[in-house]
């Protein structure tokens, strides 16, 4: 089992800044990709920034809304995952989640996902 904790979300005014942060722990054999999601109700959940980790390193893939005022990172030792926001828009208010695709330790693919943590963009 996989168990991801999140934190960070809160209100922040429009052009603030916030990091969220995930932490993962449990049967972890190898890490595949790394993530933050958002979605605001009624609608689907969509990417925000994603880490894919391969052997020959990792790459990073954003959505167009953000790429430029996000920065996704990750502390390999920590098993854990960053998203520091800048530049927040009203547009930006949802709930965030963190997502984490691991192959355990019986060569199992595992695709877990955080609590939510609520951003608001407000003044």
């Amino acid at each position: 089992q996989v168990h991801l904790v999140e934190s960070g979300g809160g209100l922040v005014q429009p052009g603030g800044s916030l990091r969220l942060s995930c932490k993962a722990s449990g049967n972890i054999f190898s890490i595949k990709s790394m993530g933050w999601y958002r979605q605001i109700p009624g609608k689907q959940r969509d990417m925000v920034a994603l880490i894919s980790v391969s052997t020959t390193g990792d790459s990073t893939n954003y959505a167009n809304s953000v790429r430029g005022r996000f920065t996704i990172s990750r502390d390999r030792h920590e098993k854990a995952v960053y998203l520091q926001m800048t530049g927040l828009k009203s547009e930006d208010t949802a709930v965030y989640y963190c997502n984490i695709k691991v192959l355990n330790s019986d060569w199992i693919g595992v695709d877990a996902w955080g609590q939510g943590t609520q951003v608001t963009v407000s003044a």
